[in-house]
């Protein structure tokens, strides 16, 4: 068994195998918000971890091949935003003044919430920058004192919340606009919001991805000062 999953075989036949097991859920579903299937085959992928008490990194090693794709798929966002370049020049400012307004309030949020709440400075520190993509999340963490690990946790379940529930509120709001909506998504819920928008449209996908990049922009120029401003 463990020759086994040491081979690439295992690990990314059992992640596409969930995603596509929840992905046929969804679509029995017609779509709802609640079935989305990136947040339902990570837990179908922690439950099977638990059942087989395999290592999460025996799993991640042989799933590695799925974790370097992940940089190649963002970059490939930039085909369909190619073809919104129109679009965007014209959106530009309401654009960036979305990305400021989205990076400033969840990071400000995050922090006063954990001050009510009276949590320790390292936590306060790990949550702040919850929602930027999970690598530049990590960066800014330890660069600023809190707790990569756990702001990696943090980053998943921004993500997976913001993947099922985004669409669903987005629809509540009136939200129609692809621009906006993925946009929305990108700044509050980065690559899982990403691939949760994208099923909707390419055009949503891609304005998605590149609020996610310039968020993780924004926040790392941002946070630094916002914390010296809170007291941290």
């Amino acid at each position: 068994m463990k020759l086994l999953w040491s081979t690439p075989l295992p690990g990314v036949l059992v992640t596409i195998l969930a995603y596509a097991i929840c992905l046929r859920i969804q679509r029995r579903a017609r779509g709802h918000a609640f079935a989305n299937p990136v947040a339902w085959a990570i837990a179908l992928l922690v439950v099977l971890l638990a059942v087989t008490k395999l290592p999460y990194a025996t799993y991640f090693a042989s799933a590695r091949l799925l974790h370097f794709l992940l940089g190649p798929a963002t970059v490939a966002l930039a085909v369909p935003l190619a073809r919104e370049l129109p679009r965007l020049r014209r959106l530009l400012w309401p654009i960036v003044a979305g990305l400021l307004a989205g990076n400033l309030s969840a990071a400000c949020s995050a922090i006063f919430l954990a001050k009510v709440l009276g949590a320790s400075r390292s936590v306060t520190l790990s949550l702040a920058p919850k929602s930027v993509t999970t690598p530049i999340a990590m960066g800014i963490s330890e660069k600023i004192g809190g707790l990569p690990s756990l702001t990696a946790v943090l980053v998943i379940t921004t993500g997976v919340i913001g993947a099922v529930l985004g669409p669903w509120f987005l629809d509540c709001l009136g939200i129609d606009d692809p621009t906006f909506r993925g946009t929305a998504m990108g700044v509050s819920a980065h690559g899982l919001g990403t691939a949760s928008i994208y099923q909707e449209s390419s055009e949503a996908g891609a304005f998605s991805g590149l609020a996610m990049g310039l968020s993780g922009l924004i926040t790392a120029l941002m946070l630094p000062g916002l914390v010296k401003f809170f007291g941290l």
